[in-house]
């Protein structure tokens, strides 16, 4: 059935083959989420084939399932569209960039996350709000990204050529290992968690090696100073699944998350909430709005949003 809907959909079936496409998608809904998703994958090479010539050109990457019978045709769409940029396929909404010709650029949209494999074979998965930039021949030399935001990186070995994600305030040295690091440039806090291997923390001005990370350690940097502690749970990672999960978190620093990852403000007139501590879980998906509804029963505090401002009170 795969080569017979790459042929309806491309516009090259005959009458008869498409009355079977028909029969088919009236046998099962499954089959419609099916063609559909083919359907996102085959638009997606339209941008290819379109004005090569703009100097910067944005593509929405739409949710993926992984189908067995075509999901090696949407592998082949994807990487067809991406290779040349380092990256072989990407699943999430996201926008990608490129600019001059010179740097590539990938954003996550607020209330969204995105998971992609770069051509070397790291795994990376980039969190609501975050971009990712890498230079025009990252996989012919050095492998360097930048991150504004929060990624999860399964890095593939290669010890002659280690693995380098700048950040804002500290830059991440491996050569093979899984981490995750937080570190919007608008937050005034940075961290990293080592889940395997080995990380080093280096000065971003000279490479100067400021701390060595072992699996199950957290590292975080506030105010110019790193500390290092347990990592306690893998609740931690859950947004790569699209959960928000706090652990007896208090209501001030669940609010400079949600500011992060919904590109929000918040404005708070009731400060005697603020140190209230909460546990719970939260699909990023389900918006702001659902969260502070659930926030706000049996507790004493009301909000309200101004849509033009995208400014929270809480009274």
């Amino acid at each position: 059935m795969t080569e017979l809907l790459q042929k309806y959909i491309a516009g090259e079936a005959s009458a008869e083959e498409i009355q079977q496409v028909m029969d088919w998608l009236a046998e099962d809904e499954e089959h419609m989420h099916e063609y559909r998703a083919m359907r996102h994958l085959y638009d997606l090479t339209l941008w290819q084939t379109g004005d090569e010539k703009k100097k910067e050109r944005t593509v929405v990457m739409p949710t993926t399932r992984r189908i067995g019978r075509w999901i090696a045709w949407g592998v082949r769409i994807a990487a067809m569209i991406l290779i040349a940029v380092g990256v072989t396929y990407m699943t999430g909404m996201a926008s990608f960039f490129q600019k001059n010709h010179g740097k590539q650029t990938i954003v996550v949209p607020a209330g969204q996350h995105v998971e992609l494999l770069l051509s070397d074979g790291t795994h990376v998965w980039l969190n609501s709000g975050s971009r990712l930039s890498f230079s025009n021949g990252f996989f012919s030399s050095k492998r360097k990204v930048n991150l504004d935001g929060e990624g999860y990186f399964k890095v593939a070995p290669n010890k002659k050529s280690p693995f380098i994600v700048e950040t804002c305030k500290h830059h991440i040295r491996v050569t093979g290992t899984e981490f995750n690091v937080m570190a919007y440039h608008k937050d005034s806090v940075w961290e990293a968690s080592l889940v395997t291997g080995a990380i080093d923390i280096i000065r971003a001005n000279d490479s100067k090696t400021l701390m060595k990370m072992s699996p199950g350690q957290l590292v975080t940097e506030k105010n110019g100073i790193l500390v290092k502690k347990k990592l306690l749970a893998d609740e931690h990672f859950r947004w790569r699944e699209g959960l928000i999960c706090f652990e007896n978190t208090p209501f001030s620093a669940m609010l400079n998350k949600l500011e992060l990852y919904y590109d929000v403000h918040f404005v708070t007139n009731n400060n005697n909430i603020l140190q209230t501590r909460f546990t719970g879980k939260f699909h990023i998906t389900d918006g702001i709005m659902h969260v502070m509804r659930v926030l706000s029963i049996g507790r004493n505090f009301t909000f309200e949003k101004d849509e033009e401002t995208n400014t929270i009170t809480i009274n």
